[in-house]
């Protein structure tokens, strides 16, 4: 199997950890991980922003870098989400404009083969226990686009459940949103804010040490609240958790 890491824009300009976490994850459990220097952005940005047109290039760019693997891993919900679902939809809305069919077969092969890490662990290499040791208290945040379109369910929650040293505490409305949303939370600041800081609330009163989530978007959203509201508690993306052995643990 050719496994692609699609590492994300926030990703590789903010938290290139995580995509090392990756790597040294799969890589434990015998896959050969590949990081196609050409990505760049899906274009969930754009399309978010209702610049549609602007964002076909760059899911083209996607479809021509990634095409020729058997799997595309991204330790981010929300653009797997923009693969999986929005995809689609792109190229369907080019067709009713009467622009043909070029841009849905374009973006077609890369859309059923794109999974987020937790999916491609669980679903894909059929494993749950991945080997890892955290001795910490962690709570589980499912962010939006991973509860709502992916679909991720208990997969998240499975694979902390089977981490050794680490106890999970359940999150008090764990599936009500972050408030983070990309744009939402530069042009609604203030409700954004409140969000987070419920979302925050309801994380501390787990008494756990950590809160992680699959991306790290809401994790730069909630981390800022936690900072704001002298929690103590850490923002760690899942992908990290996994990839901590007893010898690196953190």
């Amino acid at each position: 199997m050719r496994v692609a890491l699609f590492l994300t824009c926030v990703n590789d300009t903010l938290y290139p950890d995580t995509g090392r976490a990756v790597v040294r994850l799969l890589t434990r459990l015998g896959v050969d991980v590949d990081f196609p220097m050409a990505q760049t952005c899906c274009g969930q940005a754009h399309y978010n922003t209702g610049y549609r047109h602007e964002a076909e290039p760059l899911a083209r760019h996607f479809a021509e870098v990634f095409g020729g693997y058997d799997a595309i891993v991204t330790p981010s919900g929300s653009c797997g989400a923009m693969v999986r679902e929005l995809y689609p939809r792109m190229g369907a809305r080019a067709r009713a404009e009467g622009r043909g069919e070029g841009l849905a077969t374009a973006l077609a092969p890369v859309v059923p083969k794109t999974y987020e890490l937790t999916e491609f662990l669980v679903d894909v290499l059929g494993v749950t226990d991945v080997g890892a040791y955290y001795p910490h208290t962690v709570t589980y945040h499912p962010t939006c686009h991973g509860l709502r379109s992916l679909g991720l369910g208990d997969r998240p929650r499975r694979l902390l459940r089977s981490v050794k040293g680490l106890e999970l505490k359940e999150l008090p409305g764990a599936d009500e949103c972050c408030g983070f949303g990309g744009t939402f939370a530069l042009k609604n600041s203030d409700v954004s804010a409140a969000m987070g800081a419920d979302k925050v609330r309801n994380a501390a009163s787990t008494g756990a040490d950590v809160l992680c989530a699959a991306d790290n978007s809401c994790l730069m959203h909630i981390g800022g609240t936690m900072t704001r509201l002298r929690t103590g508690m850490r923002p760690v993306h899942i992908a990290e958790i996994l990839a901590s052995t007893e010898e690196e643990a953190v």
